[in-house]
């Protein structure tokens, strides 16, 4: 009888914790499996063009998000945004097929055309900007809205 007792709380117990774990189960890579992540709309860096052409992007806090930065050439130009950077944690940033794991970002500029990728996990709710340093014109800057 002690070993039916003890077989049916056993089962009990596995089968709890399996639907609990089904429940944020992300797969082998965890949160961080390309099942998980969204593809952001490119940022722009060019002469005269709107950075963030299709307005805010809502984020939300806790997932897993990747975005593109491409440069065109035409101006040196940067982006920068100390405060966006500190609400999300980057996982890398890819220029030239050479991956960067930065502890903390405050801009990227760049001399000549290329993209740079940039991976990360939104964290901090609050809305955030990145923004051409000098600009102050509406579509010289990316918003960010972290949910």
């Amino acid at each position: 009888m002690k070993a039916i007792a003890i077989a049916a709380a056993l089962a009990l117990a596995l089968t709890g914790s399996a639907s609990l774990a089904q429940q944020f189960d992300y797969g082998f890579a965890g949160l961080m499996g390309k099942a998980n992540r969204v593809t952001l709309p490119d940022l722009t860096l060019g002469s005269g063009k709107p950075v963030q052409p299709d307005g805010p992007v809502d984020l939300k806090s806790g997932a897993y998000y990747k975005m593109n930065i491409v440069a065109d050439g035409s101006a040196e130009l940067a982006l920068s945004g100390g405060d966006f950077f500190r609400a999300i944690w980057i996982n890398e940033i890819v220029i030239n097929k050479i991956e960067i794991r930065p502890m903390g970002v405050h801009s990227l500029e760049f001399d000549a055309g290329g993209t740079a990728e940039i991976s990360f996990i939104a964290i901090t709710p609050g809305s955030f900007s990145l923004s051409i340093p000098g600009s102050s014109g509406e579509s010289q800057k990316a918003i960010f809205n972290i949910r």
